[in-house]
């Protein structure tokens, strides 16, 4: 009976925006609190360096791009383009000229990257499941985005992006009925949404999560400076009793 009333669409624009988010934000929060030592991407820099250093270039510069081209067109108010004077075409072959470049670029990064992890035995041998799976799915996103570029040829008039702009928004928004504006788009596309919303609950248990160190470091230091922040595995009981003996010795000692 369950699965009989079961919409798939509503399940992949409905839910699992709130789902991925959710556990977004209390997985990344929980590893960091129980395990901080694990914040943090394993380093293989000394195997096949030549092949990681340009991997890793094409790979962050082209995600980096595609990353920030998607939450700014897809988050920005719709009224903001009208305010401008923005057409809507003028904003799809934008998207679609600069998604598609930079997107090529971080398909061949991950291409290097994955080949490299996946080919010599050593650096296969020191990589965990979850990182093998988190940078496949990454490449199989890339992929499917380039397809979805395809499509978009097909309607350049901007009528698509309007409706994931508005679903997208309306995730923030809570109304909680917009994902049927968005029923009706081409398969691919969903498939699209749902791999990343797939990656995004992966984030905290993967090591996309050292992410979040690259971007609170400025915050960091700005709040902090002159000072080195180190995450310690004693207890504020053990650290106190560790001032505490070093006092008692300083205040033994003869004074000059």
């Amino acid at each position: 009976m369950f699965f009989s009333n079961f919409n798939l669409d509503f399940f992949i624009f409905g839910i699992m925006p709130y789902v991925a988010l959710t556990v977004l934000i209390v997985g990344s929060i929980a590893r960091y609190e129980r395990d901080p030592f694990t914040w943090k991407s394993s380093s293989s820099q000394l195997l096949r360096r030549k092949q990681l250093v340009w991997g890793s270039i094409l790979f962050h510069v082209g995600i980096l791009v595609v990353f920030f081209g998607h939450l700014i067109g897809l988050f920005t108010p719709i009224w903001v383009l009208d305010l401008l004077g923005v057409p809507y075409g003028l904003k799809q072959w934008f998207a679609v000229l600069l998604g598609g470049a930079f997107g090529i670029v971080s398909l061949i990064g991950a291409t290097m990257l994955l080949h490299r992890r996946l080919i010599d035995p050593r650096i296969r041998a020191t990589s965990s499941f979850a990182d093998i799976l988190i940078l496949v799915l990454i490449w199989i996103q890339l992929f499917v985005g380039l397809g979805t570029i395809i499509l978009t040829m097909e309607h350049m008039d901007g009528g698509e992006m309007v409706r994931f702009m508005t679903w997208s928004q309306s995730v923030v928004t809570l109304e909680l009925n917009a994902w049927t504006d968005v029923v009706a788009v081409h398969w691919l596309y969903k498939f699209h949404i749902l791999l990343g919303l797939v990656i995004v609950a992966l984030f905290p248990f993967t090591r996309l999560v050292h992410i979040w160190s690259g971007l609170a470091v400025p915050f960091r230091y700005l709040l902090r400076p002159g000072y080195q922040l180190v995450r310690s595995r004693r207890s504020r009981a053990s650290a106190r009793a560790a001032a505490d003996a070093h006092m008692r010795d300083a205040a033994r000692q003869p004074a000059e």
